[in-house]
């Protein structure tokens, strides 16, 4: 009686799109869908088994956000340190024709206030997160959110 499977079945190589929907497919069971969820040893060993570079990024991720916690209700904001922070962040607005302005401080939330370019520019939102928000929350400790003021 013959064999199912046919010897051109085992002579196939498996491609490199069916080897990552299997990596994808076994990362999908080991990943957490909660962004707050920080990962065991055992778990990052699970996951550094089917792809070690995703293991190593969430390692350091986990590594840098637990040395960043901050108790913000202990922490009063340092008004130096933030003025430092908005002129780091004037200097990279600037190249672009943006500027801004600290108009004050409340409840650990600093307001600005983006101009020039920044105006009116669809990028400005992005700005506001990726660059004005991340220098200040890098520069000054117990700061809990950046917002704009229009």
């Amino acid at each position: 009686m013959p064999n199912s499977i046919n010897s051109k079945t085992l002579n196939e190589p498996i491609t490199s799109g069916e080897k990552q929907e299997k990596q994808d497919d076994v990362l999908s069971g080991l990943l957490s869908e909660n962004p707050l969820h920080f990962y065991t040893e055992e778990e990052l060993d699970a996951i550094e088994e089917v792809d070690m570079v995703m293991a190593l990024r969430i390692a350091k991720v986990q590594h840098l956000a637990s040395e960043t916690i901050v108790e913000y209700q202990d922490v009063d904001i340092d008004m130096v340190k933030l003025q430092d922070a908005i002129s780091e962040v004037k200097k990279i607005l600037s190249m672009d024709g943006g500027d801004i302005d600290l108009v004050e401080v409340v409840d650990k939330t600093v307001r600005v206030q983006m101009k020039g370019a920044c105006v009116g520019c669809p990028n400005a939102v992005m700005d506001l997160k990726n660059v004005v928000e991340r220098i200040v929350f890098d520069k000054v400790p117990g700061v809990k959110a950046v917002t704009n003021s229009f």
